[in-house]
């Protein structure tokens, strides 16, 4: 009985000392990960104060455009502010055409809205953020057994399918990303759209390819709406998906 106990003693002592450590501590348990936190942190900083905006971030928003080859990183400090863009990325690889991702090896990234699920350290990719595809209208539009998955936001210029940014700019994203997760943003939104609906040369390009395909011409419709909302307010819309896959816009 007495070995129970101190057996539970050490247990909850253990887990009591693993509480107080924050997301961000337990990320800098990973000695590349601290090595980035020291090297980009001061520099992060000074950019938000040039900028005037708050140190650390405590929301995050990352919307991607597959054409135009650009990832935006947006921020705000709570939910009752509209979102300010921080940084553009440049998209330095691009696999697949447009359109959503439907099955397991078709090399397309996917389309639609997601949020980070996975912060991965250990990426072949220097380091990466995790996307929940399948989400639930891709659960229901993809293929039923092989929808395919592991979609990352990484480093290292190369991509099957992902989003591929230079290794510092993923560093710069991993420690933001780390800092809204350690104050409570859980879901970090990622939407990705086709082109940026706001640019005439990719508005040409995408009703060129795709002017017969009815189909995805309804699904872009969806996902405008979303960007055109966001484009007005700086704030994210209700996103919700019906019984046919399909996302609506509230």
């Amino acid at each position: 009985m007495k070995q129970l106990i101190l057996s539970l003693s050490i247990i909850l002592i253990t887990f009591s000392g693993f509480a107080q450590y924050s997301f961000v501590d337990l990320q800098k348990t990973n000695s590349k990960v601290a090595g980035v936190f020291k090297v980009k942190e001061d520099t992060l900083q000074k950019q938000f104060e040039a900028a005037q905006l708050q140190w650390p971030p405590k929301q995050l928003y990352i919307r991607s455009f597959k054409y135009d080859s650009q990832l935006e990183v947006w921020v705000r400090n709570n939910s009752k502010e509209a979102f300010k863009l921080f940084k553009t990325y440049k998209i330095c690889a691009l696999s697949g055409a447009l359109g959503p991702k439907r099955i397991e090896g078709d090399y397309q990234v996917p389309e639609g809205f997601y949020t980070i699920n996975l912060f991965n350290p250990k990426s072949t990719y220097h380091l990466s953020l995790g996307l929940n595809y399948p989400n639930a209208s891709d659960a229901l539009l993809s293929d039923s057994t092989k929808p395919g998955g592991d979609i990352y936001i990484h480093g290292n210029c190369i991509t099957v399918g992902c989003i591929p940014i230079t290794d510092k700019q993923i560093e710069e994203l991993y420690i933001l990303a780390s800092y809204a997760k350690n104050a409570g943003q859980d879901f970090i939104p990622v939407h990705i759209f086709p082109i940026r609906f706001t640019n005439p040369k990719s508005v040409e390009y995408y009703n060129k390819v795709t002017k017969d395909d009815e189909a995805y011409h309804h699904f872009t419709s969806r996902i405008k709406e979303a960007f055109d909302y966001f484009e007005q307010y700086k704030k994210l819309p209700l996103i919700s998906v019906n019984k046919k896959g399909e996302y609506v816009i509230m």
